[in-house]
């Protein structure tokens, strides 16, 4: 598996292991469950524009061809 290194300051760090350690995971594993979700709630809301974008403008489409 690829890996990727992260810059984070003292308080994010402390603020990471914190919540990790809360949640009983490691802070790579905390970290990477973050990321995966940040990803897919972005292609979400970006399925949500396009969806509201097509059905807003079907009318219009549907004179234009």
């Amino acid at each position: 598996m690829a890996g990727l290194n992260l810059r984070f300051t003292e308080e994010e760090l402390d603020a990471l292991r914190e919540r990790a350690e809360a949640e009983g995971r490691s802070m790579q594993a905390f970290a990477h469950e973050a990321v995966v979700t940040a990803i897919n709630e972005h292609s979400r809301l970006f399925n949500e524009a396009a969806d509201h974008v097509l059905k807003a403008s079907e009318e219009l489409n549907r004179r234009l061809a």
